[in-house]
């Protein structure tokens, strides 16, 4: 490996380890200064975690690692260690968060203001961790998984989820007023990390032009487990021949294709597009 890639691999660790951290934190803010305290909850494991601290003398920190057990589990064997690390680091931060912070008082029992700038704080902690390619609830992990072998994505499964998350919410815990502002803090929250990450699609098509396309197409495949397509490009100005790295890749994936480029070639010249629909490949099958 060469001077300039340990180099890389020194500061990005690092800065990626403090996003992940930055990110739970963040996500902590919004859930136990605005959101816990007033009775509005997030869907998911999250979600499930504040049911289960109002119907238990249990804490919120307990159940938000006990019930992501399973699905880290489950995305060791499926999505990698790296991935599998970087998410349960999340999550244990996530966990000492809002343990530490909710010994702090409320901003505002304002259930409007609670709800929304509690979404907004969340959505954005959320999507900075699935950013640097982690993760900090369990079932996002469960619907990508079904969404590669089943023909629905990733954000109608979460929902659905989400839908007997907050129903049962109702009938057990809260009012059906602050489960209807859970539903509304949901929906913002999930629009928000959609911006974080970039995209709100599930899928993002990538073109590379590289010097270095053989050795960078050989890293695509290898480390992030996806087919790599060679197109033969040609340089207007220069007229000297170019191989263009074309690849499609899963949002969460596209931490690794990151790294996987800047290792390569940190001058590369790189295209990421939203991709609304694939169809005929076996993209859904990841290449291992």
């Amino acid at each position: 490996m060469s001077e300039s890639k340990r180099k890389f691999l020194s500061e990005s660790i690092p800065v990626q380890l403090f996003l992940i951290t930055a990110g739970a934190i963040i996500a902590a803010i919004g859930l136990e200064l605005f959101l816990v305290p007033n009775d509005i909850l997030d869907g998911g494991v999250i979600g499930l975690s504040i049911i289960l601290s109002n119907l238990t003398p249990f804490s919120l920190s307990l159940f938000i690692i006990i019930l992501n057990i399973p699905f880290i589990i489950l995305g060791y064997k499926r999505m990698g260690m790296r991935f599998t690390v970087n998410a349960l680091y999340g999550i244990i931060v996530l966990s000492f968060a809002t343990g530490y912070l909710h010994r702090f008082d409320v901003v505002t029992d304002d259930l409007f203001l609670a709800t929304v700038i509690g979404a907004v704080i969340l959505g954005f902690g959320v999507g900075l961790v699935m950013r640097m390619g982690g993760a900090l609830d369990g079932t996002e992990i469960l619907a990508i998984l079904i969404s590669k072998r089943r023909p629905i994505s990733v954000g109608q499964t979460v929902m659905i989820m989400n839908v007997f998350i907050f129903i049962l919410a109702g009938l057990l815990v809260f009012t059906w007023e602050t489960t209807f502002y859970s539903m509304i803090t949901y929906f913002i929250a999930s629009k928000v990390i959609d911006m974080v990450v970039e995209g709100t699609e599930e899928s993002l098509s990538v073109m590379v032009i590289s010097e270095h396309a053989e050795e960078l197409g050989k890293s695509l495949i290898e480390n992030v487990g996806r087919g790599v397509t060679f197109l033969n490009g040609e340089g207007a100005f220069t007229n000297d021949s170019k191989k263009v790295i074309y690849v499609v890749v899963d949002r969460l994936e596209m931490a690794d294709v990151r790294t996987a480029i800047r290792e390569a070639d940190p001058e590369a010249f790189v295209i990421v597009q939203r991709v609304s629909e694939i169809s005929g490949s076996n993209f859904k099958t990841p290449v291992h």
